[in-house]
């Protein structure tokens, strides 16, 4: 499929498509015009990839990660390194501080809420 098509399919800008591939998260084949060509998989690909960048993940450790997950289409999957392991683990527990320093920030925005509303 072209490029507008996985745009479309994805709602993922073009510009963004293309970042991915100069990062090496998307792969492309080329048209004899020059075209990109993507593969039907790479629909779950982006999606994923959009997943991962929400999670707060960067696009180096997206890349370290993508050979590791299995697509919706049941694409291979190469095994985790150590390394690997260890710096998601990290990942997840920095989302895990941001998560309870945002539930404390609503805490305290309940509590000034309550004291504004005679409550």
């Amino acid at each position: 499929m072209r490029i507008g098509e996985l745009a479309n399919r994805t709602g993922v800008s073009k510009r963004s498509l293309r970042y991915y591939e100069e990062q090496g998260l998307l792969t492309a084949e080329r048209t004899p015009g020059g075209h990109r060509d993507y593969a039907e998989n790479a629909v779950h690909r982006v999606i994923r990839i959009q997943e991962l960048f929400a999670a707060g993940l960067s696009s180096s450790k997206i890349e370290q990660l993508l050979p590791c997950m299995r697509d919706a289409d049941g694409g291979p999957s190469q095994t985790a390194t150590p390394r690997l392991v260890t710096d998601l683990t990290l990942e997840r527990d920095r989302i895990d501080r941001m998560i309870d320093d945002l539930l404390r920030s609503r805490r305290a925005l309940d509590n000034v809420i309550d004291a504004a509303s005679g409550s």
